[in-house]
């Protein structure tokens, strides 16, 4: 089994970068075509920033992440 905790980070680390950008946030399918993201680790990263408290989560019609 391969370890997958790097490449989740990286993504997370694009997703941060990509999130720096934007005072409103973007919602998680934009993101996923900025950063050129797998589904499943975008959403393990996203995760992963939550978790850290690093970003808000918003779901409204679709899901917005930004920076706290």
């Amino acid at each position: 089994m391969a370890d997958i905790s790097g490449e989740i980070g990286t993504t997370a680390g694009k997703v941060h970068t990509e999130l720096s950008k934007s005072k409103d946030g973007k919602e998680v399918a934009e993101l996923k075509r900025l950063i050129k993201a797998d589904e499943a680790y975008l959403h393990m990263a996203l995760g992963w920033l939550a978790r850290e408290n690093k970003i808000i989560l918003d779901k409204g019609k679709t899901i917005t992440a930004k920076l706290k």
